[in-house]
């Protein structure tokens, strides 16, 4: 979204790509999940008179616009991508079969997963949570609005303290919202660590898939 108040900011898009290629370029293999907030945030407004999984899946639907634009980028920089949607939608892109999936990233392809988990009342972060467990990944990295974990808001609230780490049941018995709890329950039982950092540093992805740059781990 960038500067933007939605839609999608093509330089914004640019600079993630360009970190996205930097990392796949040194051998880490990568898959993405991705959110809609940039596009549903358009619509917001109308869809608060619309019922719920309507609402929901509006925008799993919007999470595939997403997908699309970051696949092109992507590929204009000469980095070979695979979309894959919960949601089948076979003239855009493949529906989600975790072992094609999985091939696909042997073959050193990033995937991209769109669609959500294909279920309503499941957030983004939920599917993350589930593709890095199916893709039996080595981390789930959450790159988000902040360079970490806080205990309130930082942006509202100057003393925020930033968590260097968590446990898993820390995150959930203090409510700190960081994803959702089916996301952090999901994370737990199959002992993926999860790592939050900011979108908005440069080069902040290679940091943190390098083991630098400002991040609170969940592990």
């Amino acid at each position: 979204m960038g500067e933007r108040e939605y839609g999608i900011d093509a330089s914004t898009v640019d600079r993630i790509c360009g970190e996205i290629k930097d990392v796949h370029d040194k051998g880490v293999q990568i898959s993405l999940v991705i959110g809609a907030g940039n596009i549903f945030r358009g619509v917001s407004v109308a869809a608060q008179g619309i019922e719920r999984t309507s609402a929901d899946y509006m925008g799993m639907l919007a999470t595939v616009m997403n997908a699309l634009a970051v696949q092109s980028v992507l590929e204009s920089m000469g980095v070979p991508t695979r979309v894959q949607s919960a949601i089948p939608m076979a003239t855009v892109c493949e529906p989600y079969i975790r072992r094609r999936a999985v091939r696909h990233m042997e073959k050193d392809r990033v995937v991209i997963f769109a669609g959500g988990t294909g279920n309503p009342f499941f957030t983004t972060d939920t599917a993350a949570a589930l593709r890095a467990v199916e893709m039996n990944c080595d981390a789930l990295l959450k790159g988000t609005q902040v360079d970490g974990v806080y205990d309130a808001d930082p942006k509202t609230q100057k003393d925020a303290k930033r968590y260097q780490e968590l446990s898993y049941q820390e995150v959930l018995a203090q409510n700190l919202r960081v994803m959702d709890t089916s996301a952090i329950a999901l994370a737990r039982e199959n002992e993926v660590p999860i790592l939050v950092f900011s979108i908005h540093n440069p080069g902040g992805f290679a940091d943190v898939v390098f083991g630098g740059g400002k991040f609170t781990i969940i592990n």
